[in-house]
């Protein structure tokens, strides 16, 4: 996949995910492409999020397709996640009809 495609697929998949998890309690990262705020709870309006999830690109298009489990990834140090909401696993993998 090109880089641009790379970078739309990731994007429409964390619209799917904002879809799925609608709130603004967690911060999701993509880096370069894309972060999006998503799941239930407090809203965070200023500064870094208490609820935050990184990852690369790969291993976002990964999870979504259900290439790999969030445990996986989460045990590998490929996600980088603190607060007490940040855990994906409940929407991953994407349901297939959903990704764009």
């Amino acid at each position: 996949m090109r880089d641009d495609q790379i970078g739309e697929t990731v994007k429409a998949t964390l619209r799917q995910l904002a879809k799925l998890a609608p709130g603004r309690a967690i911060e999701v990262r993509v880096p370069p492409y894309a972060a999006i705020q998503c799941g239930d709870g407090p809203i965070h309006t200023r500064g870094t999020p208490p609820n935050t999830v990184e990852m690369s690109p790969q291993t976002w298009l990964d999870l979504a397709q259900g290439l790999r489990t969030w445990e996986e990834a989460m045990n590998s140090g490929e996600v980088r996640a603190s607060g007490v909401r940040a855990d994906l696993s409940p929407f991953l993998p994407l349901p297939s009809e959903k990704l764009e």
